[in-house]
């Protein structure tokens, strides 16, 4: 099971880091045109927030459990990706933007499980 765990804290992570990125360095123009009309309901620091907390997320999801320094911030990190992704949820829902809804889905549920597989009974 640690395996496992271990996989889908990787993907968290790729996948969080590579958004992350690109939310907190690329103008909201382009993100926009990339992202879909969901930017439209933020500023462009909210964005850039948000960017910069999915970064923080995917690195809590890998560096703590790998060095063994407070290990306790990976289930906390996909805990919060947990939050972010009903916060996504949401915000496509309001917008009928019903496609991004399975991604969303899928990343809530590999969090969840890290959070649950990390602060139970495969804790580091």
């Amino acid at each position: 099971m640690n395996v496992v765990l271990w996989i889908a804290q990787g993907l968290l992570a790729a996948m969080f880091l590579i958004a992350g990125l690109t939310k907190s360095t690329q103008p909201r123009e382009n993100l926009i045109a990339r992202l879909g009309g969901w930017v439209e309901d933020f500023s462009g620091g909210q964005i850039k927030a948000i960017g910069i907390l999915e970064v923080l997320a995917g690195v809590g999801l890998i560096l703590p459990a790998l060095t063994g320094i407070l290990p306790v911030l990976t289930p906390l990190a996909a805990a919060g990706l947990v939050i972010t992704m009903i916060g996504a949820i949401v915000v496509h829902a309001r917008r009928k933007e019903y496609s991004a809804l399975p991604m969303n889905l899928v990343l809530l549920v590999l969090a969840a499980f890290v959070a649950w597989g990390r602060f139970g009974p495969h804790a580091l």
